[in-house]
């Protein structure tokens, strides 16, 4: 997404309004990957980091290099005049910290778009194809060249469906994420091929389109921004569901999915304890559903984003920052063996840790009563804040935060 998109700041004001009284009331049932949850399922995104950002405290594995100021346009401002000093910087810094690096390819720079003085998100041209295939091909061959064995996945756009990313047809997106596949995978081998991302519900028909024209077979990961704001993340369930659909239908539906891009925003402001409790959510839903990589945005973004994670010096932790690093301690090397609601919105999430039995619960919209089952064995419960305290009665007080029950027995 980007930082700023003044058009939104009405349309979602007005979507807010009319969906922040419904209810999910339906009762569901997920079957989650029997896999042990792993690191890599904790993406982010820095738009200074190394600049005014510090490297955070939080355990980040991934990171996705999306409005950092290194697309196409800011590595080839001109043809054949390369600019890799930030790019280089960013590389270094991921394997100092031993994070695996996600780069989007595109925008067109104006000297290369097919229509430079076109309008964008970012600058006139940006959102048009290459008006020379050759062009895109030199431009990703160059930098799998330069970043082999370092950068370890490519996503080949950012947002199609939206017209101030991309105006150019899905035919055409196909052919550059063809070249660009065929590029990377002769060069590196290992990298991973992530297809362009589309973006919250409406980017289904375009999905659904590229899917049906063969573009699912040139890559190796189907990527999705899932974004549901002004929705909670149980909202995602749903859109995962139909993503999962439009693969089944092309055939693909082994593949994996990203969510290369998640957060909320406006309108403001996001109360801090809701904050808090969306973090950790989000990744239980994710995972639950299916998808094996979060990329959340974004650390430092304090313009577009209403959900921070930061306050403004970048540095300094939100309960929704420190509540990220706590979704890492749950989830990271456990094993969720069930996921499910009831039809009042009470959630419970199963999960095994070296053969101890944990669970999440919570309520998405209200303060409820919950019976600990006798089975359960529960010793203890720990709240997002981080209190770990015993758990002396079979009644806990659930709501919208999480609440993560500890038993001693598997």
């Amino acid at each position: 997404m980007n930082t700023f998109t003044p058009y939104l700041r009405t349309f979602l004001a007005a979507l807010l309004a009319v969906t922040s009284t419904l209810q999910l009331n339906s009762a569901a049932t997920l079957n989650p990957p029997t896999t042990v949850i792993p690191a890599e399922l904790f993406g982010m995104h820095f738009h200074h980091l190394g600049a005014t950002t510090a490297w955070p405290a939080a355990p980040i594995a991934e990171w996705r290099l999306w409005d950092a100021s290194v697309a196409w346009p800011n590595l080839e401002p001109s043809k054949n005049h390369w600019r890799f000093e930030m790019l280089d910087h960013y590389v270094a810094m991921a394997a100092e910290h031993h994070v695996g690096l996600l780069l989007p390819l595109g925008l067109s720079p104006a000297w290369a778009s097919a229509r430079p003085l076109e309008k964008s998100t970012y600058a006139p041209g940006f959102a048009a194809e290459p008006r020379d295939l050759e062009d895109w091909r030199t431009y990703v061959r160059t930098v799998a060249q330069r970043y082999k064995g370092r950068i370890h996945a490519y996503e080949i756009w950012n947002e199609p469906n939206l017209k101030l990313f991309w105006t150019g047809t899905v035919d055409q997106m196909i052919a550059l994420t063809a070249e660009a596949s065929r590029i990377i995978r002769s060069i590196d081998p290992q990298a991973l091929i992530v297809s362009p991302s589309a973006t919250q519900d409406r980017g289904i028909p375009w999905l659904t389109e590229f899917l049906s024209k063969g573009g699912g077979t040139l890559v190796d990961v189907i990527g999705y921004h899932l974004y549901v704001a002004p929705q909670p993340p149980e909202a995602t369930i749903a859109l995962v569901s139909q993503v999962k659909q439009a693969m089944l239908a092309a055939g693909i539906a082994n593949k994996p999915i990203w969510n290369t891009e998640a957060g909320w925003f406006l309108p403001k402001p996001f109360p801090a304890d809701l904050a808090a409790a969306y973090v950790v959510r989000e990744f239980v839903v994710n995972w639950a559903a299916g998808v094996q990589r979060l990329y959340w945005y974004a650390w430092d973004n304090h313009g577009w984003v209403s959900l921070e994670t930061t306050e403004r010096n970048s540095q300094t932790l939100t309960p929704a920052g420190d509540a990220y690093a706590v979704a890492y301690r749950w989830l990271n090397g456990n094993r969720m063996l069930a996921c499910a609601s009831d039809s009042q919105q009470t959630w419970t999430c199963a999960f095994e840790r070296d053969g101890h039995r944990q669970w999440i619960v919570w309520n998405e919209s209200s303060s409820r009563h919950f019976h600990v089952p006798t089975e359960w064995h529960a010793q203890s419960r720990e709240l997002v804040s981080g209190l770990r305290e015993p758990l002396l009665v079979d009644m806990l007080e659930i709501g919208p935060t999480p609440i993560l029950v500890l038993s001693t027995s598997s």
